[in-house]
């Protein structure tokens, strides 16, 4: 980073009566390497723990679980995580959540080491996981705008999405190849990323977040305030709201192990393969972004963005060719992530400082609900009407959703440019 923006960040910051500071470019290359094996340990335990109770138990019940496992105490826990990130620093919160990801690995090694054959054990291990990813969402997220001038932002989401997804494209394959060596070392190269990330995030500088807003409102105003933040702003409410129904319906992805297994009969390394398709083309769009953010027309691509994504499910659900699937899972990766790109950015450009911890946790738990409560939806509906009716329904639901959405936030539909959305303060001190 050039002397002069150095200067500047410190000139800003005695203006405003926080302590100086620097933005330091080595801090955004340890985020984006904690980020990568974090994402990386997530996605060789979630190819682990699912070919692994499918095998056990054999019924598409037994994945909506696992989503369901996790999903409960983050929904309990990410709104009150939220008040503490913005309460605290959130390098310490994220640290510590990784090393508890770190000990629920652990336990997934234990629990192989002595050959435990019942789903209950592994369950247990999945809430405990679920909750620290409870507080890792809240502190993860709101962490980037700390680390990097604002200007820049849009361009840092970008590379931090690319880097994501590389980790969920080698993350699944690298999980089918582990789990073919054995799940003790699956599972103990998991809780190693885990912790290499925790110590990468406790290193973190940058800038830290001036003390603001009513600090001796009682915990529950404190969160509420984050709540009523997101509900008055349509266009951050929409894109949340959006994403988190879209993804809920078309929650293909949770299903991919009995497809793997007795759709497709392609085994652990296919599941690993198929995991990795959506996220190839999701990182190929986030390459994109980082070099050429999406500067016109927001709204109107996110909307085209779940359309495509609703299409590409329908197409996975129909197909017994692997090469059609995966190429179904390639396009639905690459939608979805002009999806979450666009609902990042508005979410980061659009909150100010002293409420990202808050208003990243409402928006994680909508992520949770999507993600984790969306694969027990496709778990409980595909035991109810079959594999292949629960993911085309899926698909069909997600475009009637976007529809929906369409007409119900027209200020979403007509968000032309990220900047529109800056709330003036921030316009300011940018």
């Amino acid at each position: 980073m050039a002397a002069g923006e150095s200067v500047q960040s410190n000139v800003e910051g005695a203006r405003s009566g926080s302590p100086p500071f620097s933005y330091r470019a080595r801090d955004f290359y340890v985020f984006l390497s904690a980020r990568f094996f974090s994402v990386l340990a997530a996605q060789i335990l979630s190819v682990a723990v699912g070919w692994q109770i499918y095998a056990i138990a054999r019924t598409p019940l037994a994945l909506g679980l696992v989503g369901l496992s996790q999903f409960v105490p983050m929904f309990l826990l990410t709104l009150p995580a939220g008040d503490l990130v913005d309460r605290k620093d959130q390098r310490h919160v994220y640290a510590l959540s990784l090393a508890v990801s770190a000990s629920c690995a652990i336990l997934f090694v234990v629990l192989n080491a002595f050959h435990v054959r019942s789903t209950l054990p592994f369950y247990m291990v999945l809430v405990l996981l679920g909750a620290g990813r409870g507080f890792a969402g809240p502190a993860g997220s709101s962490l980037l705008p700390f680390l990097v001038p604002f200007e820049r932002l849009p361009k840092a989401i970008g590379w931090s999405s690319s880097v994501f997804q590389t980790a969920v494209i080698a993350g699944p394959a690298l999980g089918g190849f582990l789990y073919v060596l054995g799940p003790v070392e699956a599972y103990g190269s998991c809780a190693l990323c885990f912790a290499i990330a925790a110590l990468g995030v406790a290193t973190l500088g940058g800038r830290r977040r001036a003390q603001g807003g009513n600090q001796q409102a009682s915990a529950y105003a404190r969160v509420a305030e984050g709540v009523h933040f997101v509900r008055s702003r349509q266009v951050v409410l929409g894109a949340i709201s959006l994403d988190l129904f879209a993804v809920l319906l078309g929650g293909a992805v949770a299903l991919l192990p009995a497809y793997a297994r007795d759709i497709l009969h392609v085994g652990p390394l296919g599941l690993g393969t198929l995991r990795s398709a959506p996220a190839l083309g999701a990182a190929l769009m986030a390459i994109g972004f980082g070099r050429w953010p999406l500067e016109r027309h927001t709204g109107k691509a996110m909307f085209v963005a779940v359309a495509v994504f609703g299409l590409a499910t329908i197409t996975f659900g129909l197909s017994v060719s692997f090469y059609l699937s995966l190429a179904a899972l390639f396009m639905l990766g690459a939608a979805d992530m002009v999806s979450v790109f666009i609902r990042t950015s508005l979410i980061q450009m659009a909150t100010p400082d002293a409420m990202r911890g808050r208003v990243s946790a409402v928006n994680m738990l909508f992520i949770g609900a999507s993600n984790e409560l969306g694969e027990f939806e496709s778990g409980l509906t595909a035991s109810w009407w079959g594999t292949v009716p629960a993911v085309v329904v899926g698909g069909i639901g997600t475009l009637v959703v976007a529809a929906v959405w369409m007409w119900g936030f027209p200020q979403l539909r007509r968000v032309d440019r990220l900047s529109e959305v800056v709330p003036r303060d921030e316009a300011a001190r940018a």
